[in-house]
């Protein structure tokens, strides 16, 4: 049987050696996105084009049409009716 102290040692160089591998490993993967980042260009999205319209046509489509705020009106009042009872 080998000695408690020895196998310490031998255990002691192996978590030592792994760490030293993962923290290059790691450094060296930093180095390299920030490489990457520096010669790829960054994707820009197209600009969305946006339609061109006149003062009339906006006007008269954001406007709501009397009959419209009529139906809207008499169906509320129909749904509150029928809830209350």
């Amino acid at each position: 049987m080998d000695n408690i102290g020895s196998l310490l040692i031998d255990a002691a160089t192996l978590m030592v050696t792994g760490m030293a591998v993962v923290f290059i490993f790691l450094t060296i993967l930093v180095y390299l996105v920030r490489l990457m980042s520096k010669l790829v260009p960054e994707e820009v999205p197209a600009p969305i084009a946006t339609p061109i319209q006149n003062n009339k046509v906006q006007s008269s489509s954001s406007a709501v049409s009397p009959k419209v705020v009529a139906a809207i009106s008499a169906a509320v009042h129909q749904y509150r009716a029928s809830t209350a009872k």
